[in-house]
């Protein structure tokens, strides 16, 4: 079994679509396991307030009627911040879905929590790096089971955790350690900033953007060649959990700005009385 530092939640998400920034979640199953080895489920469906396009519904089975009397997201959230809050999260293709769309609902909806603090495995990745299949080939490749209601959240949930478990007990290279599960579990050579990835910290600790015409640069060196493009990105369809995170860099970057004009002054204040 895997070893724990701190509580663990595993997550599954389904949604009115693949789109993080203007598709709703529908349906969230969460599996949470304690330091002591408990074991505990939060599962609900959820009012998109859209539609869920028809050949969506088909992929997971929940339609328009089913959810129509759920309550909304901002309604389930106090019951969630205190079930999932300081968890590390396990998840299967979540670096690029399930946190994401998650990140882009808690903000919509005010909450406090913050899922950066948290530890981020995607069980997806260290299968592709292992072995390359599909969640349904890889529970039936690691757990020898045929996956029954794929596509259902707590389903996959379930899945999911035996998956990680399962990989753990398989590979000898593989750490029984959540700080080396996350790193093993993350194709890029950058650490995200964002859970889209849009923004990243390269090798050098410097802050880039990681996607488009800029893609490697210094986010402080675009902000005095090209000061434009912060804008653009806060006005374009990126990710609610991007802007935020561009935001404080773009604060920072302008408190240090400030400050080097300051010291500069007073160097020059100093010097004048020499």
């Amino acid at each position: 079994m895997i070893k724990l530092k701190k509580n663990i939640i595993i997550l599954d998400i389904e949604a009115t679509g693949l789109d993080v920034v203007n598709d709703r979640i529908v349906e969230i199953g969460i599996i949470k396991i304690s330091t002591d080895g408990k074991k505990s489920e939060f599962h609900k469906r959820i009012n998109p307030e859209k539609k869920i396009p028809l050949e969506i519904s088909k992929i997971h089975g929940i339609y328009n009627k089913d959810i129509e009397n759920e309550p909304t997201f901002k309604d389930i959230v106090p019951e969630l911040e205190k079930f999932i809050e300081k968890s590390d999260i396990v998840g299967y293709n979540s670096n690029k879905f399930d946190l994401p769309i998650l990140a882009e609902e808690l903000i919509r909806a005010n909450s406090i929590i913050d899922l950066s603090n948290s530890k981020h495995i995607d069980v997806q990745n260290i299968f592709h790096k292992m072995e390359e299949r599909t969640l349904v080939a890889a529970y039936n490749f690691y757990c020898n089971k045929k996956l029954e209601n794929a596509h259902s959240a707590i389903a996959d949930a379930n899945a999911t955790y035996e998956i990680l478990n399962a990989q753990i007990s398989r590979y000898d290279e593989i750490k029984n350690d959540v700080n080396f599960l996350a790193n093993f579990s993350n194709y890029e050579n950058v650490t995200r900033i964002d859970f889209a990835g849009r923004l990243a910290i390269n090798k050098e600790g410097i802050e880039i953007y990681n996607f488009g015409k800029h893609k490697g640069k210094s986010i402080k060196e675009i902000s005095i060649s090209e000061p434009s493009y912060y804008g653009w990105i806060m006005e374009a369809e990126f990710p609610r959990h991007t802007k935020q995170c561009l935001k404080k860099i773009i604060k920072k970057i302008k408190k240090e700005k400030e400050k080097e004009k300051f010291n500069i002054k007073l160097k020059n204040l100093k010097n004048k009385f020499k």
